[in-house]
């Protein structure tokens, strides 16, 4: 996290200002396509519809969680591991999640256009909700284990103490590190070949004659957008590298390069979130217009 005791109280409060504006900025717009959705039983017996509102309540608990745990490396730097852990629990699974749900998402598309007499039945509200708990199942056991290694590997004296707040700080044995390529390796690997394979099967799809080319046109740019999203989601994977290679070369800017890998990882992919599916689709378009006029 961005933390220097060299800064002035008026850099901190400015960056944090904003990462604060720009948290609850999302989670507002966020907040809106959740009312709308509850509000509105049309949405309920939809897979994409609920596939989409279960990514946007996922990206609001990891901005709570991202946004609290950068303004507490400021105002607290020193929290107790305990407390660190479920943090970070709860902020990685929320943070893996978010691929998993695009390659969902790419998927329940691709049924939709490519084998549309199948979609009702393969793609039923039971299902999605069967595969949204399969998403934080796979999410939520290697985040488990780090734990569990931790708990192996360390004396329980450190789930006493206080420490400053992020992954490398906590998970930091080899065993840690070997997980944690691996499974960043084998889960990004997974999503890019869903996503590639879908946009090309709708592509080849959208081709023939029978199909909606509208609708078929409209999938192709949502699993592009996805594709958009997941790069900037990489980034989160690429940012201590590159903040290791921009370092040297700016010495004097480290906590301004931290800052904007933070905001550019962390912050600015939720804010494609509302954008995919929400402000792009006719009925949400419908609701948010129908809850301006009340």
């Amino acid at each position: 996290w961005d933390v220097s005791p060299s800064q002035g109280t008026p850099k901190a409060f400015f960056k944090n200002f904003i990462v604060v504006f720009l948290g609850i900025t999302i989670n507002y717009v966020n907040g809106i396509f959740v009312f709308i959705f509850s509000r509105s039983p049309v949405f309920y017996m939809e897979s994409r519809y609920i596939l989409y509102i279960h990514l946007v309540i996922n990206d609001m608990i990891m901005l709570c969680i991202t946004v609290s745990l950068h303004v507490v490396s400021y105002t607290m730097p020193l929290i107790n591991v305990s407390v660190c852990c479920v943090l970070l629990l709860v902020g990685s699974v929320t943070t893996k999640n978010t691929p998993m749900s695009l390659a969902g998402m790419a998927v329940e598309r691709y049924i939709a256009i490519c084998k549309p007499l199948r979609h009702s039945q393969t793609c039923t509200v039971r299902r999605t909700y069967m595969l949204i708990l399969l998403i934080w199942s796979v999410a939520f056991i290697p985040e488990l284990a780090d734990i569990v290694i931790l708990f192996l590997t360390r004396p329980l004296t450190i789930f006493t103490s206080r420490i400053l707040c992020y992954r490398l700080a906590i998970y930091n044995t080899s065993h840690h590190l070997d997980k944690s390529v691996v499974l960043n390796v084998l889960l990004l690997s997974f999503v890019w070949i869903t996503l590639i394979y879908t946009y090309f099967r709708i592509f080849i799809t959208a081709k023939t004659a029978t199909t909606d080319q509208v609708s078929a046109k409209k999938a192709q740019n949502t699993i592009l957008l996805h594709g958009v999203q997941l790069l900037f989601c990489m980034m989160s994977y690429i940012a201590p590298l590159l903040e290791l290679i921009l370092f040297p070369l700016f010495p004097n800017d480290k906590t301004k390069i931290m800052f904007s890998t933070f905001i550019i990882t962390n912050i600015l992919p939720r804010f494609l979130t509302p954008l995919i599916y929400g402000i792009r689709d006719q009925k949400f378009v419908t609701h948010i217009k129908k809850l301006l006029i009340l």
